[in-house]
């Protein structure tokens, strides 16, 4: 795999011309970080969130850390978050990252078989970091909204079996959803070994299982569906300070559509809302289409592969659209990028799907750090650099 990675990125403030230079040190370096170090408790100001999907976040002095997508990998994800400095290494899912804010950029569901198990964490531990001064967000994916939609073409048959148990599980709680829901992912594995058990006596072609796990994914995330509600809770553009987040790509025209407009469309359809008695129209804008908000691919794909655009006519799109946000950079999922965790365009877009998942390349987990005007690329604690490569902005 070929690497790149820009480690140490001092970002200038929002919409001011950029000029770049790279230089190089030969000192090795830990890129593994503390979160719950970085600031002292309680001494920052409170995080404020505007936006019902969240839209805006203020959220002062935070270290912001970015997780691309995870696409049905529980250990994976485990992986990412304890190299972030947010989640415990031992086991037992704790929040280790103080006023960390985590944004998770979308595609948990799909080409894994524990997706509701890592939506269940993440609600777990944006419990948790919210009574430490901290948070976790979550941008909806093109598979997030293909799943509401009822495109079932990229789930696991553990995909539909985790459905199956989980609808089982949800039926017979006494508790509330949101105990229910956060607790989903301490009891998931047990439920999955009891039912491979089940499976082996019934024999290898279980099609009435399969059937019943169709119907419950079906039930769950159809419109107005336990799970559709709960993605519902998350936005598809999500601004924090001078950063934006979204799954795909923000473009021109999705600013003058309206962002808090595109995540409340977005969030009513989830929730099975309509203006009128018909079924909730889908959101094109966001959610349909090659330059939608969920499927764009322009900041993502290497410029060889654009027949229609040449690297300038792409930055000028970028630069603006983040001057009509206000904001100095993009952070991207969706397009695995098998050098890892990068950035291009005068490092004005940062893309963090690196296909970590053992559905899609099973790559070594990286994330990206944003600390003030720094960002740089978190990797396994074990690796050292003999080189490290730095942009820094003049």
């Amino acid at each position: 795999m070929a690497s790149f990675c820009l480690n140490s990125v001092p970002l200038p403030p929002p919409s001011h011309p950029r000029k770049l230079t790279e230089t190089s040190s030969s000192s090795s370096s830990s890129l593994l970080l503390d979160g719950q170090n970085y600031t002292p408790a309680g001494a920052l100001k409170p995080i404020v969130v505007r936006g019902n999907p969240p839209t805006f976040v203020s959220a002062p002095g935070r270290r912001i850390v970015a997780v691309g997508d995870l696409h049905g990998d529980l250990g994976q994800t485990r992986t990412a978050l304890e190299m972030a400095g947010v989640l415990s290494s031992d086991g037992q899912d704790l929040w280790t990252g103080g006023e960390t804010v985590l944004v998770q950029l979308g595609d948990v569901l799909d080409r894994g078989e524990d997706e509701i198990a890592i939506l269940s964490l993440l609600r777990s531990l944006d419990k948790q970091a919210k009574a430490k001064g901290g948070a976790v967000f979550q941008v909806n994916g093109n598979h997030e909204t293909m799943n509401v939609e009822g495109d079932f073409r990229y789930v696991e048959s553990g995909g539909f079996d985790e459905c199956s148990d989980f609808l089982e599980y949800m039926t017979d709680s006494d508790n509330d959803w949101e105990e229910t829901f956060a607790g989903w992912v301490d009891v998931s594995e047990s439920w999955k070994v009891d039912q491979r058990m089940s499976r082996n006596s019934w024999g290898p072609w279980n099609l009435v299982k399969r059937q019943k796990g169709i119907i419950a994914r079906s039930i769950l995330f159809r419109p107005g569906g336990s799970l559709a509600c709960e993605l519902a809770r998350h936005p598809v553009v999500l601004k924090v300070n001078d950063w934006v987040f979204c799954h795909g790509g923000l473009l021109p025209h999705h600013v003058d559509y309206g962002v808090e407009n595109m995540n409340k469309e977005v969030s009513d359809w989830m929730r099975g809302l309509s203006e009128n008695d018909g079924d909730p129209k889908v959101p094109f804008i966001a959610t349909r289409g090659y330059d939608s908000v969920v499927w764009n691919r322009l900041y993502s794909r290497d410029t060889m592969d654009l027949v229609d655009y040449k690297t300038k006519q792409v930055y000028s799109i970028l630069e603006e659209t983040l001057q009509a946000v206000d904001a100095r950079a993009m952070v991207v999922g969706h397009t695995p990028q098998p050098m890892g965790v990068n950035c291009k365009y005068n490092c004005s877009i940062w893309r963090v799907d690196v296909g970590m998942s053992g559905g899609v390349l099973n790559s070594r987990p990286e994330v990206l750090e944003i600390r003030g005007n720094e960002a740089r690329v978190i990797r396994s604690k074990r690796d050292t650099y003999s080189e490290l490569q730095v942009v820094e902005y003049i």
